[in-house]
């Protein structure tokens, strides 16, 4: 006899259909879950760089690289035109003001000196005639003023003594009139002279000054051409370094003309290049310092150019009580421009974030530290070393600074090896 074999349920018949069904369901709900989440990225520790977000006092400084150049360049001129005679100072000398830097040649010149001296020699023998000349004839009127006051004098006795004659009855009338008219004659004849010596001595005091102004316009005609003489010679404007001489012997060189520079060494200052971003905050006066073998040293802005070429404007500091002891023309230093006072602030550390994000968001750890989500931020002021946060983030989170250029758009980093 058959035995009925009992029949198998259909999920037991089917069981291999439906675990590979189960299967494609749960790749597929895998695929839509990674499309549809938060993208996630793994990552090594050893490949990033974790800060923490501090509180503390925030200084906005620029820090550019300077060069140390004299306080003072001084261009040396020559005030005289001619050729190069001889070259006294040599390039790289220390030099004294007044010191013969080289010496020129002008026989031109040297020709209307000595018309000149002529001229001036003359004038000055002609003076000297003039005004012996001119006393000559002050003594002759001197002496005939003299004469007539004599003649007065004895006329004046004469007609009193004809007079006493004429009342004794001695003398007539006539001889009395006679005495009397000869009298008034020389009377007015010496007013009239004393006039004229009168007039004489003012005219002669006149022609004297006359004559001496014309020596004196001869006598500076001449000094001025001895001082384009003197000028010449080119002299040192101002105490420092001789850095190079632009001419040679035998060349000729015209008024005004550029023939080597000092540097005044007694004191440098540093120039600099700063972006046009910051030239509404640059100021005289600034501070700023530089950091030299483990000390600081204080520098104050002292000009800034407002001229922007290649998007750049220049600037120039100079030291304070205090500066380096090997200090040298051309040698670079680290300057650090404050531009305001600290204040306090929430602060990181400077990444390679910024350059990825913008500045716009990121990655903030958890408290267990194992992932790092995308977080907003706000940057407001920086510096060199740190950035300020505005919003997004407060003191104690810890955040990931560096290896931004490999998590691509990932929104979740999980960290671990």
């Amino acid at each position: 006899m058959d035995i009925q074999l009992k029949k198998r349920p259909w999920y037991i018949r089917y069981r291999y259909y439906l675990i590979a069904g189960a299967i494609f369901m749960a790749f597929v709900i895998y695929v839509i879950t990674i499309s549809v989440g938060p993208r996630k990225l793994r990552i090594d520790t050893e490949s990033t760089q974790v800060a923490t977000v501090e509180s503390g006092r925030f200084l906005e400084y620029v820090d550019v690289e300077g060069l140390v150049q004299p306080i003072l360049t001084i261009q040396v001129n020559t005030q005289e035109g001619g050729s190069v005679e001889r070259i006294v100072a040599e390039e790289g000398t220390m030099l004294t003001k007044g010191d013969t830097i080289l010496v020129l040649a002008n026989p031109e010149l040297t020709r209307t000196i000595d018309d000149q001296r002529d001229e001036y020699e003359k004038q000055v023998s002609s003076y000297r005639e003039n005004v012996i000349e001119m006393e000559r004839k002050s003594l002759s009127l001197k002496q005939q003023m003299l004469q007539a006051i004599y003649n007065q004098k004895r006329l004046k006795k004469n007609y009193e003594l004809a007079k006493e004659e004429f009342n004794m009855g001695i003398k007539s009338k006539a001889e009395l009139e006679v005495a009397e008219d000869e009298y008034n004659y020389n009377t007015q004849t010496a007013a009239l002279q004393l006039e004229s010596l009168r007039h004489d001595s003012t005219v002669t005091l006149i022609r004297k000054e006359m004559l001496h102004s014309d020596l004196e316009r001869a006598r500076k005609k001449f000094n001025r051409a001895l001082e384009r003489q003197e000028r010449l010679i080119v002299r040192a404007p101002i105490s420092g370094q001789l850095s190079f001489i632009k001419v040679t012997p035998g060349q000729q060189v015209g008024t005004n003309g550029n023939v080597g520079e000092i540097k005044v060494l007694d004191q440098y200052k540093i120039h600099t290049s700063l972006s046009e971003y910051y030239i509404d905050r640059i100021t005289t006066g600034l501070p700023a310092t530089i950091l030299y073998q483990g000390k600081r040293y204080p520098l104050k802005i002292t000009k800034v150019v407002p001229e922007v070429k290649d998007r750049s404007f220049d600037v120039d500091l100079v030291f304070g009580s205090e500066m380096p002891e090997n200090v040298r023309v051309g040698k670079s230093f680290r300057v650090q421009i404050e531009l305001g006072q600290p204040e306090e602030a929430v602060i990181i550390p400077r990444g390679n974030f910024y350059q990825a994000t913008g500045g716009q968001w990121i990655y903030k750890l958890n408290e267990a530290g194992d992932k790092a989500y995308r977080v907003p931020i706000t940057i407001g002021r920086q510096n060199p070393q740190q950035y300020e946060i505005t919003s997004g983030l407060q003191p104690g989170d810890r955040i990931i600074t560096t290896g931004y250029d490999q998590f691509g758009e990932a929104e979740v980093l999980v960290i671990g090896k």
